[in-house]
């Protein structure tokens, strides 16, 4: 039953983290807010509203291994199986628009294991990550502001694939509510179920948050990741890698330390963020030189997933 419960919260979770999105940009563009900082805010923050849900829960319910064991096996995840399974099915053309960025994320991904060192994770270990990355959505604003200019002030097409200008009004409340009401029952469910699973197995929340948690909560970057695979758009699927685990590391834990202290297990120090950081790592060439990702690299990144599982549930 406990699986059972932990799949019905991590439906919910899912499903309201969409309709929250939808509501929340469709709001946003009648307000009249520019769809670019629509993109680097709410879809941002919306889309990762189950893993900040369920890391403030885990924190609130004192399973804060959870929240962090979520998170790093999170970044893992969406290098090795989301980038590696589309890669393996279709196979992904080079891109290179994505580097300044790659360089935010190995960035935050350092001074995340360097506050990991000096932590627990504390209010002001909050701060310093969540003020990063504040600082990185600043910049990526005027980067693209930047852009524009220097393409002769042609304004380019403000599409997001939430936005529908014929929503009405009645809709996108029904958008916000049940997204808002939704987010904090799935992550209810979701918490308690895995916590309950973790006790029965023997194994630690902080494996739970690795494995069964972490796979769960990236499912929306690997339906983002599949669409991109299919079009063609290597710098699109990247960039969704890329982004996320920024968020990841620098906004959910930045905000979940800030309701909580947050520990760090021993065993993530000694092994599993240095996975996290080799995973980040690997992409390098695929975003400087343009290396193709194809059928033979995503078999590689998936096996290389799969084996991380089986050390961490051993």
């Amino acid at each position: 039953m406990e699986f059972l419960y932990a799949t019905l919260g991590l439906v919910i979770l899912l499903l309201a983290g969409d309709v929250l999105v939808k509501g929340a940009v469709n709001l946003s563009l009648r307000l009249g807010i520019p769809a670019l900082i629509v993109s680097l805010t709410v879809v941002a923050f919306g889309t990762s509203a189950p893993e900040l849900l369920i890391s403030i829960k885990a924190v609130l319910d004192g399973v804060p291994g959870l929240a962090l064991g979520n998170v790093v096996g999170s970044n893992t995840a969406n290098v090795l199986l989301i980038l590696g399974l589309p890669a393996l099915v279709f196979g992904l053309s080079a891109g290179s628009d994505t580097r300044r960025s790659y360089l935010f994320m190995i960035a935050g991904t350092l001074l995340f294991i360097a506050l990991a060192f000096a932590g627990p994770f504390t209010w002001w270990h909050g701060l310093i990550l969540a003020g990063v990355l504040v600082l990185i959505l600043v910049d990526a604003a005027r980067a693209a502001q930047a852009h524009r200019r220097a393409a002769n002030g042609a304004p380019e097409p403000d599409e997001l694939e939430e936005a529908d200008p014929d929503m009405p009004w009645w809709q996108i409340g029904l958008y916000l509510g049940l997204g808002l009401v939704g987010l904090p029952l799935g992550a209810d469910l979701l918490v308690d179920s895995s916590v309950a699973i973790a006790r029965e197995f023997g194994v630690s929340e902080t494996v739970i948050g690795l494995t069964l948690v972490a796979i769960g909560t990236s499912l929306p970057e690997l339906a983002t990741t599949v669409m991109a695979a299919l079009r063609r758009h290597a710098d699109v699927a990247l960039g969704n890698v890329i982004g996320s685990n920024m968020f990841n590391l620098l906004g959910i834990i930045g905000i979940a330390s800030l309701v909580g202290p947050i520990p760090v297990d021993p065993e993530i120090l000694r092994f599993d963020l240095w996975v996290m950081l080799a995973a980040s790592l690997v992409l390098a060439p695929f975003v400087f030189r343009s290396w193709p990702m194809g059928r033979l690299v995503g078999a590689g990144f998936t096996a290389l997933y799969v084996i991380y599982l089986l050390m961490v549930l051993a």
